[in-house]
């Protein structure tokens, strides 16, 4: 489930997503796994919900670890807002 405020990380493969997780709860960062929501249509059909006030974290260790992301989505008022 995706609340309002949360953000939802999209990667390229499961591969990447499950990496991700690895290193962002190594981190002892706020994040699940999830099934990425169908409207977003990720390729690998799973991505990570966070707390949108840990985004520029979360970006900072996928940069170090070298897992670039297809998008960033954050939930507002039910709907799905594209991060830039």
């Amino acid at each position: 489930m995706v609340n309002d405020g949360d953000c939802v990380a999209i990667f390229h493969s499961v591969h990447r997503v499950m990496k991700a997780e690895k290193v962002l709860k190594d981190r002892q960062l706020n994040i699940l796994l999830i099934p990425a929501p169908r409207q977003l249509s990720a390729d690998c059909g799973m991505a990570i919900r966070y707390p949108c006030e840990l985004h520029s974290e979360v970006k900072q260790v996928l940069v170090e670890f070298a897992l670039p992301l297809i998008d960033v989505w954050q939930m507002q008022s039910g709907k799905y807002q594209l991060l830039a």
